[in-house]
This record gives structure tokens, C-alpha cells and sequence, in this order.
């Protein structure tokens, strides 16, 4: 279906600029002087000021910034879609499209396309490289995308790293912004590139003066490196930084090729923005036609008492956690409680060298330790019920990996194995790739189709931001790429309450993540008495996690022994699902507060989470999300009267009342706390 195209004569002082609305926004775009700029107005607000885009290649030598127009397509389009799994049972994908198709002037013109999405959420725009006898094989050197915000906004960032995006949120108005002194604090994090003191990277959140948030990031990263910002902090304009690779180029094409979207969402109330599904529409439809084997999964695991000091990945030294015996004992703890899997890290060989050597071969992803019995570990999980999940960290050799993925994941099928926690620690082999950089974007997907060849789920840790390429892959189902729950043991910043309040705006904006929530113990002396680290969290907190930070698999990070110490509150561990039919934000705001409703797929159930930043406060949950004419039953584990995060994390009360529709529960979160409600169909 066709829409009006507006104002094709001179408008803002652009020479051709084209005006589209839809709902609350407006996109102008267009040539000024032969140079392309958009602009972005939300309720006749502008959010972006006029900013340019374009190119600069290294291979051939040219930038691409001076452009004619050849024709403008237009098209509007409405549909729904249905998630194989995720927050919602359908999304709707409404949004109107607009290309501008450009040759650059001059001899030997280059053919470019701009092609812009407008949605009820925000703005999305990316670039396209048709076939053409001009250019074939090409080497990107920048790409000369401009975000000219218009003031001097509250910021939630990290610094720009071509390595990591493990870093704790800052929250500094735009003119503070200083990514290296930033990334001076953070010791904990072993690799870091970090490109200078104004880039930081994607998803970035904002909020206005005027109390407007927005959302920056990339949707549908394939082929190409990530995108960084680097701020200009005299005029507060963001332009694009791509990730290069070990030479220092940014991205080797061919014509045919489309850039990722990038995304600039916008809400006058912060819920909005964490409702938006404009990311997940941007990315293609699953490529996979047969998906009956995907399934959301809740698991245990043998790793938490490695970053405690009860155990070790490694065999030598005497403290080995992947022993047999002690799988067995996490396999009858998951039976006995529901779980779906155990995942077992340090089973193989090669941990007692594998870190920082800068070596090809550390694992062959095979070779179990001889302790650790995988014929025996497999028919005893399956007479529990339970599967067990793989663990391939490739410590940095991920040519080694690739060459060795078939057989990897050949064997897991051979052992009922269908999960896999992939790692990606250390300085990437070949010749010093970096994990954001274009060959290792390939990479993570590469590893997710492979993995789809087998029927293997994946779960990538420290992989590049998400971009919702879940919908595409959707055997694709978690990822870290933040700081999450083993940063509690971290000897200097660790996790603050904060944190937690800030990730669904930011990283979580592009997809689920494998957070590991679910500390039941919070003073991490427990085997190594010298230890001062603590977790900065309440433990009525650490179950509203499971709501708050979505992922299709979750795990309850702690051990066995300190779950048993208060079976109340795992209960809700056990009952919390992780797949969703319809999911309700409620009142929110970065680095304070975050709540959500989700309704448990297949059943009339709600789950409540909401937690807090290091103040406690009163936090109402308005259950109008509840079927009309119905009576629930709620149970509340709330933090006590005395929890805080600090000096009393474990003061929980669990309580029961009858809800319905019209009911406001009134809740006090204490300082660093959550609220985590199960609502049941009476």
C-alpha cells in the first residue's frame, strides 16, 4: 500500500526533502547541498537535528557523501508474527518504508540506498549496496552516520571497547561522559581495547530535560562489524564507529549487501521504551523451518562454586568441581525440583593452560577429564529426567573452534546433549581479531547455523551486543554480552544495585540475557574465609531477577546447600517460567526502579518483578493487566521490614492474598530490593 509523500519541494532549507508521519513522529529527509540528512521530530518535538549521512571507503579511496537522487519508493505495511518463543504470543509490525535511491556525483558514480523505517516506536535507517558495473569488492573505512541529539541529556553508557561490553553503567549527563576514566576503575575485566575518552557504545539510553527517553542501537548485525558512538561533547553529536579488525579496516563487502538498521527509539514515559518490539521487527523471519526442538529451559549448574572458591575448572590442585559424583549430585537437585538442565563447566581438557597463552589448540571439545564419566553422566540425567548442557569455552581460538564444531557438536548429539554455553575469553585467534569486529560477528552466527544443522541450542558468552537476531536464529536463545551475576565475586567494583535497573533499558534492548540470577548467599566467604566480596543485593531481589531480566534460559546460579537453607522462597525459583505470552511493563526508570508483568504461556498464571537501585522506596503494582470478573491468589516474596542490601540481604517475607483486577498491592522495596509476585488462577 502506497502513502503520501509530503513536501518534495524545499522544506527546513533541504533542497528535496521528504516529510513522513506516523503516529507520533515524524521523519524529514533529504539532500541540502548535495549532502544527505534526516531529521527526527517526536510530537512535534525534535529529537535529531539535521545529520548528515554517508561513507568513507578505504578500497576504492572515496567518500561517499555528496549525492544525487535517482527515485524515492514508499510503501506502508501491517502484520503480525508469532515468536517461536519469547515475551509475547504475537507482535505486531506496523511501519511505513521509505528509499531513497542515490548516485554519488562525479565520474564513476557510486550507487547508494537509504532506506528508512518509521514505526509507533521510533526511527530505523540503514544503508544498501546494489549490484552495479562501478563498484564490486569494497573495504569500508568508516561509515559517516550522525545522530545530532539536541541537548545535553542524562546518559546511561559504557565505554567504547572493541572487546568487552562487561563494564558497570555509568550514569553521567552527555558532557561528563569520559569512557577512559571510566574504564580505569574496571580492574575485574581481564581483555579491554578501548578506543579513546568520548566513544561509547550501543544500546545507549537517554532521557531529555524535558523528561523524554531514547534509545539508540543497531537491529540485524550480520556481516558487518558492531557500531560504537563516538560523542562530540561541544555540540552533543553521536557519530558511528565501527569496530576494525586486527589491520584496521572496518569491513570487507560486496555489492548486494544491506548495513544493519540503525535504531533510534523514543518514548515519553520509560515504559515505553522497554515495550517497544520495533528491534525484533527489524530483524528477518527465522531461517529455520523446523523449530519443534527449541525449547525454554530452566537449569542448575557447576559453576558458581568455581568463582567462590568451593571448586575448580582445572583437575589439578585437588578442588575439581566436574567430577562425576558431584554432577550427580547437581543432576538429583534439578530432578528433584523441576529443572530442565545441569550445565557442567571445566569437564574437558585443557584448563590448567588455556588462559592469556595465546596458543591455537587449548581444547579439542571432546576430551572429558578422566573424573569426569559423560557415558555414565548421560544415563544417569536421563533416568532423572534431566539433560545435561555443554560448556565450550574456546579461550580466545576460534579458528580451532570452527574447525572442530562439527565434530563438538556431533558428540554432544551422541550424549543427548542439546545446549551449548559457548565462552569466548582472551584475545581472539586469527591474528588478533576483536570480539565486536566483522569476522567475529560471522563467527557467532556461523556457530548458531551449525549449530541448527545439529539441533542444538546456543548460549554465547562474551559475544558481541545482540541486535534480535533471536527472531532470525531462533535456536539462538541467550547471551551475556553485560556484566552479570559472576561480577558479584569480582575483587573491586563488582555489581551495584544500580545495575540491574539500568540493563533493561540498555543491553537489554537487543535481546535475552543469561544473567545467572538467583544468589541465595550473599557474603562469598563460605570456602575461602579471606574473601570480602559481597553481592549488593537483597535475596527477595534476586527472584524478581528471573522477571525483570528476560531470558528463554535462565539459571538458578547458586549452590544446592545454600538453596536448601531457605526452600520458601526457591518455590518460586521452581514455579517461575520462562516462556511468555504477554508481558506488561509497569512503572519504571532507569537506574531506579524497573517492573514487569508477564503472563506464563498457555495458562491464566501472572508473574510480578520490580526491583530497585540502592534506595528503598514504595512501589505499587496495579493488577488492571488481570482478566476482569476473576479471582487470583498472590503470593508475595517481598523483602522484610529490616532487609537491605548491605546489612540484612537475606530478611524475606513470603505472603498470600486474594487479587483481582482492580486490586493496587502497595509494596516497600528495600534499599537494593525487589518484589517478586506469582499471581495464580483461583
Amino acid at each position: 500500500m502506497r502513502f503520501l509523500l509530503l513536501f518534495l519541494l524545499p522544506l527546513l532549507s533541504f533542497a528535496q526533502t521528504i516529510n513522513v508521519g506516523f503516529k507520533d513522529f515524524q521523519l524529514k529527509a533529504g539532500l541540502n547541498q548535495n549532502q544527505f540528512q534526516y531529521q527526527v521530530l517526536f510530537k512535534g518535538k525534535e529529537i535529531v537535528a539535521p545529520s548528515k549521512l554517508g561513507f568513507s571507503l578505504a578500497k576504492p579511496a572515496i567518500d561517499l557523501n555528496r549525492f544525487s537522487i535517482i527515485k524515492i519508493d514508499s510503501s506502508e505495511s501491517n502484520s503480525t508474527w508469532r515468536p517461536i518463543w519469547g515475551e509475547e504470543d504475537v507482535i505486531q509490525d506496523h511501519h511505513k518504508k521509505l528509499i531513497f535511491h542515490l548516485s554519488t556525483i562525479g565520474l564513476n558514480s557510486i550507487k547508494l540506498d537509504v532506506e528508512f523505517r518509521v514505526s509507533g516506536n521510533g526511527v530505523a535507517f540503514r544503508y544498501s549496496f546494489p549490484k552495479q558495473d562501478n563498484l564490486q569488492h569494497f573495504i569500508i573505512k568508516e561509515e559517516l552516520s550522525q545522530i545530532q541529539l539536541t541537548g545535553n541529556h542524562k546518559a546511561f553508557w559504557i565505554p567504547g571497547d572493541y572487546d568487552t561490553n562487561e563494564y558497570l553503567y555509568q550514569t553521567t549527563l552527555l558532557s561528563e561522559v569520559d569512557a577512559l576514566k571510566a574504564a580505569e576503575k574496571e580492574k575485574d575485566i581481564a581483555l579491554t581495547t578501548l578506543v579513546d575518552d568520548h566513544t561509547i557504545q550501543v544500546p545507549l539510553t537517554l532521557k531529555t530535560n524535558e523528561g523524554i527517553y531514547i534509545n539508540i542501537h543497531e537491529a540485524a548485525l550480520i556481516g558487518y562489524p558492531a557500531m560504537m558512538l563516538k560523542l562530540d561533547r561541544s555540540n552533543y553529536s553521536l557519530h558511528s564507529h565501527l569496530v576494525s579488525d586486527a589491520v584496521g579496516n572496518k569491513a570487507y563487502l560486496e555489492t548486494g549487501f544491506s548495513t544493519p538498521w540503525r535504531v533510534i527509539q523514543v518514548a515519553s514515559q520509560a515504559k515505553d521504551l522497554l515495550a517497544s518490539r520495533f528491534i525484533l521487527n527489524l530483524n528477518e523471519p527465522s531461517k529455520l523451518t523446523n523449530t519443534d526442538w527449541i525449547k525454554p529451559q530452566k537449569y542448575m549448574g557447576v559453576w558458581w562454586e568455581m568463582h567462590i572458591g568451593k571448586g575448580t575448572w582445572q583437575m589439578a590442585g585437588g578442588k575439581h568441581a566436574a567430577t562425576t559424583e558431584n554432577t550427580k549430585k547437581y543432576i538429583d537437585f534439578a530432578a528433584k525440583h523441576g529443572f530442565d538442565g545441569v550445565l557442567v563447566e571445566g569437564w574437558n581438557k585443557g584448563w590448567e593452560d588455556w588462559f592469556g597463552n595465546w596458543k591455537e589448540e587449548v581444547f579439542d571439545f571432546v576430551s572429558p577429564y578422566p573424573e569426569y564419566n559423560l557415558a555414565q553422566l548421560k544415563e544417569y540425567a536421563k533416568s532423572k529426567g534431566v539433560k545435561l548442557i555443554m560448556h565450550h569455552e574456546t579461550s580466545g581460538a576460534v579458528t580451532n573452534y570452527e574447525r572442530r564444531m562439527d565434530k563438538a557438536f556431533q558428540y554432544m548429539v551422541d550424549n543427548s546433549i542439546n545446549t551449548v554455553k559457548t565462552g569466548y575469553v582472551g584475545r581472539i585467534i586469527p591474528r588478533g581479531e576483536y570480539h565486536d569486529s566483522q569476522w567475529m560477528v560471522n563467527h557467532y552466527q556461523r556457530v548458531a547455523e551449525k549449530a541448527a544443522e545439529y539441533k542444538i541450542m546456543v548460549d554465547a558468552h562474551e559475544p558481541v551486543h545482540p541486535t534480535g537476531l533471536h527472531r532470525t536464529f531462533p535456536n539462538w536463545m541467550s547471551n551475556e554480552a553485560a556484566r552479570g551475576t559472576e561480577f558479584n565475586n569480582a575483587p573491586t567494583l563488582g555489581i551495584n544495585p544500580e545495575h540491574q535497573t539500568i540493563l533493561p533499558f540498555t543491553r537489554l534492548m537487543g535481546g535475552p540475557m543469561d544473567y545467572t540470577p538467583g544468589l541465595f548467599h550473599f557474603q562469598l566467604n563460605q570456602f575461602e574465609k579471606d574473601r570480602t566480596q559481597k553481592v549488593l543485593s537483597t535475596l527477595a531481589k534476586q527472584l524478581a531477577l528471573y522477571i525483570t531480566i528476560y531470558s528463554p534460559l535462565h539459571m538458578a546460579a547458586d549452590l544446592p546447600e545454600n538453596y536448601e537453607k531457605h526452600m520458601d522462597a526457591f518455590q518460586f525459583i521452581k514455579d517461575v517460567p520462562v516462556d511468555w505470552s504477554k508481558t506488561i511493563v509497569l512503572d519504571s526508570e532507569p537506574g531506579e526502579y524497573v517492573g514487569y508483568a508477564r503472563k506464563e504461556k498457555g495458562k491464566g498464571n501472572w508473574y510480578v518483578g520490580a526491583v530497585t537501585d540502592e534506595h528503598g522506596r514504595s512501589y505499587k503494582v496495579n493488577c488492571n493487566f488481570l482478566e476482569k470478573g476473576k479471582k487470583y491468589q498472590a503470593v508475595i516474596y517481598k523483602d522484610a521490614a529490616d532487609a537491605h542490601f548491605e546489612k540484612n540481604p537475606e530478611a524475606f517475607v513470603i505472603e498470600k492474598t486474594e487479587v483481582d483486577a482492580s486490586s493496587i498491592l502497595v509494596l516497600n522495596l528495600a534499599p537494593g530490593g525487589g518484589v517478586a509476585i506469582q499471581i495464580l488462577e483461583k
